[in-house]
């Protein structure tokens, strides 16, 4: 047997110490990428990490069998979207049972973020985007983000979803139209975004009306997400005035119960993020603009899609009420 002293000073199989070594060095590079393609393709973080892990045991897995791996990238993207296409049908019957609306779980941007989940800033992460390719189907989904997103080829896609390349161009036609039916306006400017946000928090504390109403659009929209688990509405509301004073009720809270309010950049968009008064994660809510005003704002509440951000709080504990 040929061993090498690694830095422990043990001596190591060297055909073991270098699979484990370049692995780790494959795994950093390409985990970007397939976290990218599996939180698009599922709208959770934690989902996506599970599927991400599983891809790579297949990986190293197939390389142990013999298996030689000529564009890593490939065989990634190709693994991940599988596996991510079977855990989104999987997902679907769960979500049928939702209580309440479903949204994605919040992708935060901060200085301690993982590497991975630093995505680009662009509407394929907002929020509102997520929630719209839940429309489609898994496949839909995927051939539209491999498309659309990722930029591969109809061949190298219809290698990947196992479909004929005339079906994918079908699927991507179908998939297209639904999508652009419903599909929101991006606003990336993040400066403008996080004046207006202040604004907004500034307005909402002081119950400042009149300044809530100016920076509200007409049909703006505000959908809740407790999961059952945390005090959230059971139905989108829609409307600058129902927006308006339910903003302001949520302002009071906030502060007679001592809740923190940090404006963070989550999905590409400006947020908000709530800490209890011991710091705990109590809610996300983003915001998406058009024409200057705030025209969707989606509140995660659900302390089990806040866990990768640290430790949640129980609302219903903090405010007084009995568990939905």
């Amino acid at each position: 047997m040929v061993v090498i002293r690694a830095a422990t000073g043990l001596a190591v199989d060297r055909s073991a110490w270098l699979y484990r070594h370049m692995s780790a060095l494959q795994h950093d590079l390409l985990r970007p990428l397939m976290f990218s393609i599996a939180y698009r393709m599922l709208g959770s973080v934690a989902e996506a990490e599970d599927v991400v892990q599983d891809a790579f045991l297949r990986m190293h897995k197939s390389e142990l069998d013999g298996l030689t791996i000529d564009s890593p990238d490939a065989f990634a993207t190709t693994v991940t979207t599988r596996l991510a296409i079977d855990a989104l049908r999987s997902a679907r019957v769960r979500r049928e049972q939702y209580v309440g609306p479903w949204l994605p779980e919040p992708l935060v941007v901060s200085d301690d973020a993982d590497p991975a989940h630093r995505l680009e800033t662009d509407e394929t992460v907002s929020t509102a985007f997520l929630v719209l390719l839940e429309t489609l189907s898994p496949v839909e989904r995927a051939v539209f983000l491999l498309r659309e997103v990722f930029g591969y080829g109809y061949d190298e896609i219809a290698s990947i979803v196992e479909k004929s390349e005339a079906n994918c161009r079908q699927i991507l036609a179908r998939a297209k139209r639904a999508v652009d039916e419903r599909r929101p306006r991006f606003d990336p400017d993040l400066t403008q975004q996080a004046e207006l946000s202040r604004r907004f928090l500034a307005a909402a504390q002081e119950g400042n009306m009149a300044a809530l109403t100016q920076l509200l659009a007409d049909d703006v929209v505000l959908v809740g997400d407790g999961g059952g688990k945390a005090p959230a509405i059971q139905k989108p509301m829609q409307g600058a005035v129902q927006v308006m004073r339910f903003m302001h009720g949520l302002a009071k809270q906030a502060i007679r119960t001592g809740m923190r309010v940090e404006h963070v950049a989550a999905n590409g968009m400006q947020a908000w993020q709530v800490r209890g008064a011991g710091g705990e994660i109590l809610a996300v809510m983003t915001m998406e603009f058009e024409d200057g005003q705030i025209h969707t704002l989606h509140n995660q509440l659900n302390p089990d899609k806040l866990q990768h951000l640290g430790p949640t709080g129980d609302l219903n504990a903090i405010l007084g009420r009995t568990p939905p």
